[in-house]
């Protein structure tokens, strides 16, 4: 089941006995999880109807003892076992036994990260209950999360904040999430999000200085870009999260410098790269600062980079410093 599946048949009140939910968003996996225990148990009733249960802690059989048992006071009783990835191999055994034959008065909930599907117990899942997989989405996708975030909110928001907000904040769904929470805070009584909220919000955090840097290494200000990195290292930013910043940022650059080459019209270049126009003079002057062979020669660099601080192959600071001098200044 895919998870609009799934919130499509919350919304209809259609609620099945058995579900996994996996994946490697965990924001997404906590919301789904939070939105099928409102349906399933009243919280004025959850004392009585609903155990939680951790998959590194406990036993088959308290499970299966736990969902056999009838509700109180309710229709239904949930039973949520966090950290499903980490169920022993005996303990899946016990459960598959259940899961053959669930019961329909228990609404019972794995919550785990990966799932292993050439198992009995997730073959037998497949047959009576649902397999719901949450994937972090890529960030051309987050527009219908951003707008699903701010509805909660009673409010809209303006396209080009909506990807001002992807842009500096990137798919990390749990900061994004909060972030949309202040600018919604912000923006007080007014309905519409404005691009004027996101900047004004978004621009004391971490994320805008890594914005920031991005923006220093396509405009090759050199100082600009080792002041800004500067600052980054010291708050403490992980060197791979900034490198990915990077490495999004010149692939848009690559993209853009490719269709100026082939001479396609400035007005057709945002469509064509994805680009929201609020953006789109800035990315095309940055773009015009690098030949494509140049471009080519920063990812092999942003390559070497990655491999680097993966496998340890110096001081994080040292090699982001020298990323900034090739890329910026002269060697």
């Amino acid at each position: 089941m895919k998870p609009e599946e799934f919130a499509r048949a919350l919304e209809k009140g259609d609620i099945g006995p058995l579900y996994y939910m996996y994946g490697d968003e965990p924001y997404l996996i906590e919301r789904g999880v939070k939105r099928l225990l409102e349906q399933v148990v009243s919280p004025d009733f959850r004392d009585f109807n609903l155990n939680v249960f951790y998959g590194n802690e406990c036993k088959g059989e308290e499970i299966f003892s736990a969902a056999q048992t009838l509700p109180m006071f309710s229709e239904r009783r949930a039973i949520l076992v966090k950290k499903s990835h980490e169920l022993s191999a005996a303990t899946l055994e016990v459960l598959t036994g259940y899961v053959q034959n669930p019961s329909p008065s228990t609404c019972l909930i794995f919550q785990g990260e990966k799932i292993d599907q050439r198992k009995k117990f997730f073959t037998e899942m497949k047959k009576t209950g649902e397999l719901v997989e949450f994937k972090r989405p890529y960030e051309n996708q987050l527009g219908p999360f951003i707008r699903e975030e701010v509805k909660a909110y009673g409010k809209r928001i303006e396209p080009a904040a909506a990807d001002l907000l992807a842009y500096m904040v990137g798919n990390n769904l749990q900061e994004l999430a909060s972030q949309i929470e202040k600018v919604a805070t912000y923006s007080g009584k007014r309905e519409s999000i404005t691009v004027g909220d996101v900047k004004e919000i978004v621009s004391d955090t971490k994320v805008d200085t890594v914005f920031e840097l991005a923006d220093a290494f396509g405009e090759k200000n050199l100082s600009k870009a080792l002041r800004t990195l500067y600052t980054i290292l010291r708050d403490g930013e992980a060197p791979l999260l900034v490198l990915a910043m990077l490495s999004r940022h010149f692939r848009q650059l690559w993209r853009v410098r490719e269709l100026l080459d082939r001479k396609i019209p400035t007005n057709e270049i945002g469509k064509a790269a994805g680009i929201n126009p609020y953006f789109l003079k800035k990315v095309i002057e940055q773009a015009r600062n690098y030949r494509t062979t140049e471009l080519k020669g920063v990812f092999e660099r942003l390559f070497d980079l990655d491999l680097a601080l993966k496998t340890g192959g110096g001081k994080p600071a040292a090699l982001m410093e020298r990323l900034t001098m090739e890329v910026c200044g002269k060697r």
